[in-house]
């Protein structure tokens, strides 16, 4: 299997920042059916804890991590989006320059010599944290869109033209009226997925799907509350994936049917929320 690789600008990778990882490791083992491989050698201050679908790097789907003291510890959990740069030094910069803040700056993780990646975490004019993400040998998620597994990652911000502002010139997002509402993409990236890890993806997607569609990447959607990632993850089920959440320790905070998928945004036990999004076109059959 190919091995899923990110272009400057498009989401790769999220994780959660607990402070009791294992009952984070059993909620959503029980919700997912996840397995998880710890990254941090014992006696290393912290965790991190990779979730796959059969215990290998091939299927690495996301992570759990202890929080870093570095940053706010009372911070409510929340899953944490990281997107994809080509250069970290260079996008740090850039973010500044647009008005967002860095909040720690560019650091590499990982082993030397087998460095994970370069991160760097900032929050964005309108107060939304969020991760850039230069990889090295973490890649990002090897497995997406697949139930059980991440499908999207929405910026919810009270101004979405100020997020385009934002977002356009530091990742290449472009917003196209054709798409789904909120939708941006990356152009070029269908083509990126068709030459290496989704060669059927046109395939799978035509006959009802606009054009472009296959470049989005992310959505940005208007909200009353404070800008925030919202992230959504695959699901076969969504009553039965709601159901095992309820029973995992989780709360239903509300469900919802559009012309695409049926949903459910639930709390996990640790306060932070996500989306059960069954993909179910209303249109299709």
């Amino acid at each position: 299997m190919t091995q899923h690789t990110y272009p400057h600008g498009v989401p790769s990778w999220i994780d959660l920042e607990v402070a009791d990882v294992d009952a984070a490791l059993a909620f959503y083992g029980a919700l997912f059916g996840w397995s998880f491989t710890e990254k941090l050698p014992p006696g290393a201050p912290g965790r991190y804890a990779v979730a796959s679908l059969d215990g290998t790097d091939a299927t690495a789907v996301a992570a759990f991590a202890t929080p870093d003291p570095a940053v706010a510890a009372d911070a409510a959990p929340a899953w944490n989006t990281y997107l994809a740069v080509d250069d970290a030094e260079a996008a740090a910069q850039q973010v500044a320059a647009l008005g967002g803040q860095v909040v720690t700056p560019p650091e590499a993780v990982g082993p030397p010599g087998a460095v994970a990646g370069t991160m760097v975490r900032f929050v964005d004019p309108q107060g939304a944290p969020g991760r850039l993400w230069q990889a090295g040998t973490r890649l990002g998620a090897q497995v997406v869109n697949a139930p059980g597994t991440w499908n999207f990652s929405n910026l919810v911000t009270p101004d979405p033209e100020r997020a385009l502002a934002f977002y356009g010139p530091l990742l290449g997002w472009e917003h196209d009226p054709a798409l789904a509402a909120g939708m941006v993409r990356v152009p070029g990236y269908g083509d990126h997925l068709a030459a290496t890890s989704d060669p059927d993806i046109y395939e799978r997607q035509a006959g009802f799907t606009p054009p472009g569609f296959a470049d989005a990447v992310a959505g940005v959607e208007p909200t009353d509350g404070p800008a925030r990632w919202s992230i959504a993850f695959a699901v076969a089920d969504r009553d039965a994936a709601a159901d095992a959440a309820t029973g995992a320790g989780g709360t239903v905070v509300s469900t919802e049917v559009n012309e695409w998928v049926r949903a459910a945004t639930v709390r996990d036990p640790f306060g932070a929320e996500l989306v059960l999004s069954q993909f179910a076109p209303q249109h299709a059959g």
